[in-house]
């Protein structure tokens, strides 16, 4: 078994894990806590002189999270590195974009885990998420992106997002919540009649009785999540995972402390977050203006 509980013979690879551009990450992180102990520097001092949280210090020194190219220049002026970091910028450059290649088995390893999995939760930031998208709603998404996509790969790619939808049809139904923040309802994507269609639809799975839907409102003066958008599913039979994907760089998040912290900035947001009720309410007074 992993830390996060999903056995290992099972556990999808990442991108990064399955072309061994984790063990780049791996080493730097190393390296990098090696050299700030000896600056004789904490993490949090660290972090501030970088522009980073001590968590994600923290994170990049166990290679979990990447190292842009521009903090590791950063780290190595400061941590007077002379160029051990700077000279690997052009192969962490690399890694990074062998580990966004689209991996068809990683990602249907995930699927199959999604089509399973008992309870699902979302946190969608500025799009809605893919399992409440309409048809018409995707395939804006799918032929507005950049680069632009072929109308091959549009179409597959809208067949294969409602195919995945077939999970709230499954039965036993698993248990599914989302927190969508106000600005998704209010981006009119494909315009006012896509737009339409998308709050209506985002009202009628809200019914479902396994389904809840909370928003939250825009004018909230404090955010405990002000990341990306993300993804907590609990594979049957095994503990909870995380998913992340920013900027086509996605991530299988499994070890039990990082799933954590997740779920602990997903259980606020679902206190302050509008309660389903109050969302329905505040989705239809939406679509009344439209």
């Amino acid at each position: 078994m992993s830390e996060g509980g999903v056995t290992e013979e099972r556990r999808p690879e990442t991108p990064a894990e399955a072309n061994g551009a984790a063990a780049v990450f791996v080493v730097l992180g190393k390296q990098l806590k090696l050299l700030r102990e000896k600056a004789g520097l904490n993490q949090r001092e660290f972090g501030g002189l970088v522009g980073y949280g001590p968590d994600q210090i923290s994170a990049m020194e166990r290679g979990v999270r990447t190292p842009r190219p521009e903090f590791l220049q950063r780290a190595d002026e400061i941590l007077k590195a002379d160029g051990l970091f700077a000279e690997v910028i052009p192969q962490v450059e690399e890694a990074m974009s062998r580990a966004r290649t689209r991996h068809p088995e990683w990602y249907r390893s995930y699927a199959a885990m999604e089509a399973e999995a008992v309870e699902l939760h979302h946190y969608s930031n500025h799009a809605v998420q893919g399992l409440l998208q309409t048809e018409e709603h995707a395939r804006v998404v799918f032929a507005t992106r950049r680069p632009f996509l072929s109308e091959e790969t549009i179409e597959k790619r809208v067949a294969d997002r409602l195919s995945r939808q077939q999970v709230f049809k499954r039965w036993p139904p698993p248990i599914v919540s989302y927190i969508l923040e106000e600005v998704v309802l209010d981006r009119p994507i494909g315009g006012p009649r896509v737009h339409a269609d998308q709050l209506r639809h985002l009202l009628e799975v809200s019914s479902m009785k396994n389904v809840e839907i909370q928003v939250m409102p825009t004018h909230l003066e404090e955010h405990p999540s002000l990341g990306s958008a993300f993804n907590l599913l609990v594979p049957k039979g095994h503990g909870q995972v995380g998913y992340l994907e920013a900027q086509g760089f996605p991530q299988l998040v499994t070890d039990r402390e990082e799933v954590r912290k997740i779920a602990d900035r997903y259980g606020i947001m679902r206190a302050v977050a509008l309660s389903p009720v109050e969302t329905r309410y505040l989705i239809a007074k939406k679509l009344e203006k439209l």
